[in-house]
């Protein structure tokens, strides 16, 4: 029996848009350099933490798409910085949960005067509602204020600080921590990942830093080695050339004997035996 093609388009029905058919740029940069900045230092460290792992994807300030309904309003906004678990690491133009299967398991924006009232309610309410990630996090690059939220029987309820004033994420099973530093020569408040046991996860300049120390220190210690090998060969070199002299001298003596023998000798030959 052949197949028969049927235009799925004439009877009204729509397969849902992929990435490669939605829009994923609107020409919306962030609102400061330093939101750029400290978007990388949160998507960099845990992109070179997780560099063994295919089953994570990281990604900031790229469209999330969870509805139909936000492609007919054209509400293309997504989340400043997103993670999400369980899936294959590859490029994405825009992440959309029919195609992916599932949504972020951790966002985070970043706040500033136009973004904050939006984050903190209309935002919220999409990723406790709509998408429910089960961490939400906010931060401002600028006052340092940040607040944590974990979904709970549907509901956001705040995630306290630890006695380190950190906030964990069960998510991640890492810790997100406000870090007082220098970060691309801007010294600021900065919000940084840590392990549970409170090793800050380092950027890659941090990481080509401390090689760079590394082989400093190995370079430092080698010239050291050198160094007392170079004195040791100078002791060395000094102790076999007062040997040397100490050799001539005694050849020196022993020739003076070997003359003074064979004068005598002569003179035996010549005068006799001298008397006692």
């Amino acid at each position: 029996m052949a197949e028969m093609a049927v235009d799925l388009a004439a009877l009204g029905v729509e397969w849902p848009p992929t990435e490669d058919e939605l829009p994923y740029d609107d020409g919306m940069p962030m609102e400061s350099a330093r939101h750029v900045m400290q978007l990388q230092l949160l998507m960099d460290p845990l992109r070179v933490f997780w560099a063994d792992r295919q089953d994570v994807y990281v990604a900031g300030n790229i469209f999330v798409y969870f509805s139909l309904e936000q492609v007919r309003n054209q509400d293309f906004r997504g989340p400043d910085f997103f993670a999400v678990l369980g899936v294959p690491r590859r490029e994405r133009k825009s992440w959309v949960v029919w195609q992916e299967g599932k949504g972020p398991d951790v966002v985070i924006e970043l706040l500033s005067e136009s973004t904050a009232a939006i984050d903190k309610g209309e935002k919220k309410l999409v990723y406790q509602d709509r998408l429910r990630v089960p961490e939400y996090f906010w931060f401002d690059p600028f006052s340092g204020e940040w607040a944590g939220f974990a979904l709970h029987k549907g509901v956001y309820e705040p995630i306290p600080e630890d006695e380190q004033g950190r906030l964990s994420s069960k998510q991640l099973a890492l810790t997100l921590v406000r870090w007082q530093g220098t970060y691309h020569d801007i010294e600021a408040r900065w919000l940084r990942w840590a392990t549970l046991a409170g090793e800050l996860l380092p950027t890659p300049q941090e990481i080509a830093a401390q090689e760079r120390q590394h082989a400093d220190e190995a370079q430092q210690r080698a010239d050291e080695a050198q160094q007392r090998a170079d004195e040791a060969q100078q002791r060395a070199d000094e102790a076999q050339q007062r040997a040397d002299e100490a050799q001539q001298r005694t050849d020196e003596a022993q020739q003076r004997t070997a003359e003074l023998e064979a004068l005598l000798a002569r003179y035996r030959e010549r005068f006799g035996d001298t008397p006692e």
